[in-house]
C-alpha cells in the first residue's frame, strides 16, 4: 500500500506539471477544453473522512461528518473535471482513519469538526492519521464556525500532533494563488445566508495549518467558511453563484497544493 500511495502521488505531480506548463495555473481562467466526463481511472479521488463525535448521537452514519454528502463531493468532482484537466474518479469515497486504504489516497476532506463536542479519535485512528500526514498526505478541514466550535475541534485534534502549532496562513500564502487568485481566505456562506452574515462570534474567515518539518501543509483548516455548501448548492436557485464560484476556486487551489507538495 505504501508503494501504491507514492506511485499515485507521483502521477498526480506529473499531471500538475503539465497544467503549469500549459499556462493554466494561476490564470483564473477556464481551459479551452474541459474534461468530457469523469474517469473511472482518474488521478484524483475525493475521499471524505467518516469520524465519531464525542456526544449527541455523533457516532456512525449520520453524524456531523456526513453533512452535505454526497452532493457536495460529487459536484466538486464535476467542477474539478470542468475547470481543470485533472482526471477525476466519478464517485466520492468514504473512509475511516483506521482503514488502511487511506494510504492509497493523498487527499482527505473532513467537515463540521467543531460540532457534537468535537471529533473523537481512537488510538489506532490517531496513529494512522499521524503516519498518513507525515508520509505526505493532506487533510482539508472545512465548515465549522466561531470560538466554541474551534475550541472543541482543537482540544481533540491537538492529540494528533501535540508538539505542532496550528499557524494562521497570511493572505499572500501561495495556496491562495496557485490556480486562482482568491485574495486570501474567503467566507463562503451556508444556504439561506445570501448576505453572507457571520454565523457565530467571529466576523471573518481564516485559514490555519499544521506544517511538517519542511514547512509543507499537512492539515489545512478552514474556519468560519463553508465550501461544502458552495459545492452542494451549485445549482440551487437561491444560492448566489459568486459564493459557489469562490468555493470551487478555493477547493481547486487546495487540491493542486496537495498534489504538488
Amino acid at each position: 500500500m505504501v508503494s501504491a500511495y507514492f506511485q499515485q502521488c507521483a502521477r498526480q505531480t506529473k499531471l500538475l506539471a503539465v497544467l503549469l506548463l500549459a499556462g493554466w495555473a494561476g490564470s483564473g481562467s477556464m481551459p479551452a477544453s474541459a474534461n468530457s466526463a469523469e474517469d473511472l481511472a482518474g488521478e484524483f479521488a475525493f475521499v471524505r473522512l467518516q469520524y465519531d463525535s464525542y456526544f449527541r448521537g455523533g457516532f456512525g452514519y449520520g453524524g456531523p461528518w456526513s453533512v452535505d454528502f454526497p452532493d457536495a463531493d460529487r459536484n466538486f468532482l464535476r467542477g474539478v473535471a470542468r475547470l481543470s484537466h485533472v482526471r477525476v474518479m466519478p464517485d466520492p469515497i468514504v473512509l475511516r482513519l483506521d482503514d488502511e486504504q487511506i494510504f492509497e489516497y493523498p487527499f482527505i476532506y473532513a467537515l463540521e469538526m467543531g460540532r457534537n463536542g468535537g471529533p473523537y479519535f481512537s488510538p489506532p485512528e490517531i496513529a494512522n492519521l499521524r503516519e498518513y500526514l507525515l508520509r505526505g498526505g493532506f487533510l482539508l478541514i472545512d465548515d465549522f464556525w466561531g470560538t466554541r466550535e474551534w475550541d472543541a475541534f482543537a482540544s481533540s485534534f491537538n492529540n494528533i500532533f501535540p508538539g505542532r502549532e496550528m499557524v494562521q496562513l497570511p493572505p499572500d500564502h501561495e495556496i491562495f494563488r496557485l490556480y486562482y487568485d482568491t485574495g486570501g481566505p474567503q467566507m463562503v456562506p451556508a444556504l439561506g445566508n445570501v448576505d453572507n452574515v457571520p454565523e457565530r462570534d467571529i466576523d471573518q474567515a481564516s485559514v490555519h495549518a499544521i506544517l511538517d518539518d519542511d514547512g509543507r501543509i499537512m492539515v489545512l483548516i478552514n474556519w468560519n467558511t463553508d465550501m461544502g455548501d458552495g459545492w452542494e448548492h451549485t445549482y440551487h436557485p437561491r444560492y448566489p453563484t459568486q459564493h459557489a464560484n469562490t468555493a470551487y476556486q478555493l477547493g481547486i487551489n487546495y487540491l493542486i497544493y496537495s498534489m504538488t507538495h
